[in-house]
């Protein structure tokens, strides 16, 4: 069976952007995070979507995978490229470190984004917990949760006002630093994460940094937010809210935050979709006469016409008392199952008009007495 391709795995083209690759990544990693979806195989589903992201975001190991595959240019001789799942080089003796000379060639997972370009802030995962009936009607809630916010004293720059960061000393702005190193294959030259700017390009000196955030630009915060849940919302949904993640970097926006839904069983309903359906007992005369019944909606209570003859079991729709679509277009339907009630103790006159009825549809029916209790009680009956 042939492998899926990181393409496949994130639901995209093999020329989408990085941006319609990252739209589709953090759509899928918030639908399959641990932390939210626990059924089975969703873990690692959630890793498949990692590696595709990291491998398609890097434009190196992007055009080393668009050629090779993901089992890397030495597929045919059946070892792994290292980075992409497979095994490396270390499985033989004294070439352990073969892939991670090639893992620096080709990046070695790190990012060739620009590190002084906005970079937008984390997005976050908020779980709430509906009342049947909020969900069905919607409701404006206050949340509170903790985020990385932009500092307000140095408006995420990491100086004190009136200072600025600096072109860092170590890598020159770039970022990065080159590395040599001597290996078999002879001198290889590598970059590698400045450990000083961590790769932005500027470093704030100790006297400069904001005495808020200590240099980081963020702060710690609980952040209550106004929330507008919208009728008809079901359990398992999830309602994006920009804006509303962590702060960003470089002057980047902030990330977004993704609330999922849980929503509370009801006793009285149960919720397919935009419809509801529920169960209602009636009695043995108004099935064979009809009647009019009331009966309990999302909505409010409705009156439901029985027909004469009505069987056991059989479904009513009531239109439009069900749940409200999320378009705002209207409401689903209610169904009702009607249960009908056999009597189990019937008193002499309710038994004789029995025995008449079915005397009058042309039965023989002798009638069972159920012991001492019912002659018991027909004999107060008679008096």
């Amino acid at each position: 069976m042939a492998e899926e391709s990181y393409y496949d795995i994130l639901g995209v083209k093999k020329d989408a952007s990085e941006q319609e690759i990252n739209r589709a990544y953090r759509k899928l990693a918030a639908k399959y995070h641990p932390d939210v979806n626990h059924a089975p195989g969703a873990e690692e589903k959630f890793k498949k979507i990692n590696e595709a992201h990291e491998v398609l975001t890097d434009p190196q190991k992007r055009a080393q995978y668009d050629q090779f595959g993901s089992a890397g240019p030495n597929a045919a001789g059946g070892q792994g490229f290292g980075g992409f799942g497979g095994q490396g080089f270390g499985g033989a003796q004294g070439f352990s470190d073969f892939s991670d000379i090639f893992g620096d060639i080709f990046g070695g997972g790190r990012s060739r984004r620009d590190p002084t370009a906005p970079q937008q802030g984390r997005d976050l995962q908020y779980t709430m917990t509906l009342e049947f009936m909020d969900a069905i009607n919607g409701k404006e809630t206050e949340i509170k949760y903790h985020r990385e916010a932009e500092c307000d004293v140095c408006h995420g720059s990491g100086a004190k006002p009136g200072k600025s960061p600096v072109t860092c000393h170590e890598c020159q702005g770039r970022g990065y630093i080159l590395r040599q190193r001597q290996t078999m294959m002879g001198m290889m030259q590598s970059q590698e994460t400045c450990p000083v700017c961590h790769g932005t390009g500027k470093e704030i000196k100790p006297e400069d940094q904001c005495t808020k955030c200590h240099g980081t630009g963020h702060v710690a915060e609980r952040h209550a937010l106004k929330v507008k849940v919208p009728a008809g919302v079901d359990d398992g949904q999830q309602m994006r809210l920009q804006g509303q993640g962590e702060a960003g970097t470089n002057g980047g926006p902030y990330g977004d935050l993704y609330i999922v839904f849980r929503v509370t069983p009801s006793r009285e309903f149960k919720r397919d979709g935009s419809n509801i359906f529920v169960d209602r007992d009636i009695s043995f005369s108004q099935a064979a006469l009809g009647d009019k019944i009331k009966v309990k909606t999302v909505h409010g209570n409705v009156d439901l016409k029985i027909p004469a003859g009505t069987q056991s079991e059989t479904n009513f729709r009531l239109r439009g008392q069900g749940v409200p679509h999320l378009n705002g277009k209207g409401n689903g339907d209610e169904h009702v199952r009607i249960h009908v009630k056999t009597p189990k103790n019937l008193n002499k006159r309710q038994r004789e008009a029995m025995m008449a009825f079915a005397a009058a549809s042309g039965e023989d029916v002798k009638g069972v007495k159920n012991g001492f209790f019912d002659k018991l009680k027909d004999a107060f009956d008679e008096k």
